[in-house]
């Protein structure tokens, strides 16, 4: 684009839209012209609640207004799964791209918005994970499943957390599932003690959830084969890892016409 990409942050008093507001404001080819809230930071300038000084930019309830009067190009969004569908299809319906960092969004709702992308000729992100270094675990451990059938994910999150498991865990076992081919039968027959005790189960994959305070974003994906184990782990220790992928999202799904699932999609990976 010629002109600086107008961006807009849903959730800009959050933890995640801070750091986003920063990160935007720092880029010579973005613009931060809305943000939006829902009772947090409500009228106040977006760059002072980040720590960046004033942007002119007021932290507004009212989606529908911000998308007409402040026109972006782009709204990111961190909001867990249902919020961030009603934010994507208002955006996408005014011919504004959405990239969706949030979790917990259905299949159903990830096809509705990409039927609706396609409808409207725009682009749109859906990505679980924006850390680059996640996203290179995922594509690792899909390359291993067809070597190494048994896995096992764990995944470690702040407690602040509100979903189990996380939309990162969820999207590795469905890569290897399908790379790993049928589902390895077990040695014999096993049993819970206590409920839970092996975790869930996605696409035959056993997945396991810890929130604890002090954790940030980390997950092991581990192999096992007679004589040996295979890990292959991500840690994010603070919420700057995950702004270089966003901002390669928003420069991305500019010149998209359709919604993209995964940052693997924008990489070539």
């Amino acid at each position: 684009m010629d002109e600086p990409i107008r961006v807009a942050v849903s959730g800009a008093a959050g933890r995640m839209g801070r750091i986003s507001v920063r990160a935007i404001s720092r880029e010579q080819d973005m613009v931060l012209v809305g943000a939006l809230g829902r009772s947090q930071g409500l009228g106040t300038d977006a760059g002072e609640l980040a720590g960046v000084g004033s942007l002119g930019v007021i932290i507004t309830g009212d989606l529908d207004r911000m998308l007409r009067e402040a026109a972006p190009h782009v709204l990111v969004d961190f909001a867990p799964g249902p919020a961030a569908v009603a934010n994507a299809r208002k955006a996408i319906l005014q011919g504004v791209r959405p990239v969706i960092g949030g979790t917990g969004m259905s299949e159903a709702e990830i096809e509705e918005l990409s039927a609706l992308a396609r409808e409207q000729g725009i682009g749109a992100v859906v990505a679980p994970n924006f850390a680059l270094g996640a996203v290179l675990m995922m594509t690792f451990a899909r390359q291993a499943a067809r070597f190494f059938p048994h896995v096992e994910i764990i995944e470690l999150h702040h407690d602040r957390k509100r979903d189990a498991p996380s939309g990162t865990a969820i999207k590795t076992a469905r890569l290897i599932s399908r790379e790993r081919g049928n589902i390895p039968k077990p040695p014999g027959r096993e049993e819970e003690v206590v409920a839970g005790a092996r975790g869930g189960d996605v696409e035959g994959i056993r997945i396991h959830s810890v929130r604890l305070p002090g954790l940030i974003a980390h997950q092991e994906v581990i192999f096992g084969s007679p004589g040996q184990t295979l890990t292959i782990r991500h840690d994010s220790y603070s919420e700057e890892s995950f702004m270089p992928g966003l901002l390669l999202a928003i420069r991305k799904v500019v010149s998209l016409d359709h919604l993209v699932v995964g940052m693997e999609q924008l990489l070539g990976l």
